[in-house]
């Protein structure tokens, strides 16, 4: 009986090295992909060369985006926008934005705009037209604030200002620019 109990451990021992080998294979191995779809980063709608507009509670109309091609994306709710103009009529002075490209999040919340950057406010009574232009701006629809780490270029008439960074707030009209900022600011000719 001795020799069967010794002739059996190394068995034993194998058996169960066997098993331990099967259940860390499993164990570190992930977990094999859905072949459902719902892993696929594809779009489920393309709209191509179309125009929106959106209206307030009153009718009044806020703005206006026309656009060569949106693709929309199930899997995380993205929208990608080619060659977005945008016309903001909700002040006096409308603002239009161009950009080669729009990226726009689930809920609308954020949009990174991409690529030869234009945002231009028409000129007013009491001041000359504005435009900033950068490669890269994130806008946050909601607050009406604007964010880029990316060069900027800002000019109101005569006056030209460059830096690096920039945040705006289109309701205070503030913008700050962060770093390596230099320009030339035109003097207001005086009123005779």
């Amino acid at each position: 009986m001795k020799q069967r109990t010794q002739a059996l451990f190394p068995l034993g021992v194998l058996t169960l090295l066997a098993a331990l080998t099967f259940w860390l294979q499993h164990a570190i191995q992930p977990p094999e992909a859905a072949r459902d779809g719902k892993n696929r980063h594809d779009p489920d709608f393309i709209v191509k060369n179309f125009t929106l507009k959106r209206f307030d509670q009153n009718g009044k109309l806020q703005h206006t985006l026309t656009a060569e091609k949106m693709v929309h994306f199930p899997d995380d709710d993205s929208t990608v926008v080619t060659h977005p103009y945008v016309i903001f009529t909700g002040r006096e002075e409308p603002t239009r934005v161009r950009a080669n490209q729009a990226l726009v999040s689930a809920e609308g919340e954020e949009v990174v705009l991409v690529g030869d950057v234009l945002v231009t406010r028409e000129a007013s009574a009491q001041r000359e037209e504005m435009s900033l232009a950068t490669s890269v701006l994130t806008v946050y629809p909601d607050d009406e604030i604007s964010r880029t780490t990316a060069p900027v270029t800002l000019r109101q008439g005569k006056s030209v200002v460059n830096g690096v960074g920039l945040e705006a707030n289109n309701i205070t009209g503030v913008a700050s620019l962060h770093s390596q900022v230099r320009g030339v600011i035109e003097p207001k000719k005086a009123t005779q």
